[in-house]
């Protein structure tokens, strides 16, 4: 009788244990907020993205420049840095705001360095492998005429079971030829987290 007692509460942990466990995966629109954490996430990188790329656009300096040179400005999108508190690839908000701006057509955006440098080779590898009237030649990339850089920073303040996490989203556009800044933007998020 306690060898079945035993096996009947053995066998029921078992099986509360793999419910507890078994997990549910939906598939969402990649539009749709989803917080889990608090923390930084895919909404916040598109959309200070969109804000962002859409501030810059559409301030004086690049009717200025169309004005001046009769053409769209082309940028290169430089490093920008993870100063947060939390783990942020910076390389997902970049690629959001290069397709943000290129999707305008407002302006053009140029391959950052490390890629530029596979495309040179993919070139060089052409004027050995390609037949002549597919082979690109040299000496026609398009130098960019402005640099995007910038900052993610973060400040947590956490009392008792409650948190407030604060993100500051800071970009800057530099004439490459002057040095000058044409652009400042500054986005804002503020999350409050109660556990």
């Amino acid at each position: 009788m306690k060898k079945t007692i035993h096996s009947a509460v053995s066998l029921f942990v078992v099986i509360a244990i793999a419910l507890a466990c078994t997990r549910t995966v939906t598939r969402v629109d990649e539009d749709k907020t989803i917080d889990l954490s608090g923390r930084w996430n895919d909404t916040d990188s598109r959309l200070v993205a969109e804000e962002m790329s859409k501030d810059m656009l559409n301030r004086p300096w690049r009717s200025d420049f169309e004005t001046a040179k009769g053409k769209k400005p082309t940028f290169i999108v430089g490093i920008i840095t993870n100063k947060s508190s939390e783990h942020i690839e910076p390389e997902t908000f970049i690629k959001d705001l290069e397709r943000e701006c290129i999707n305008t057509g407002l302006v053009r955006v140029v391959q950052n360095s490390e890629l530029r440098e596979k495309i040179r080779t993919e070139r060089a590898d052409q004027q050995q492998f390609a037949s002549a009237e597919t082979t690109k030649k040299w000496g026609r990339e398009l130098g960019a005429d402005y640099m995007l850089f910038g900052t993610i920073n973060s400040i947590v303040d956490t009392y008792n079971k409650k948190q407030v996490t604060y993100y500051q989203v800071n970009l800057e556009l530099a004439d490459l030829e002057t040095n000058e800044l044409v652009w400042i933007g500054e986005k804002k998020i503020k999350k409050y987290i109660v556990n």
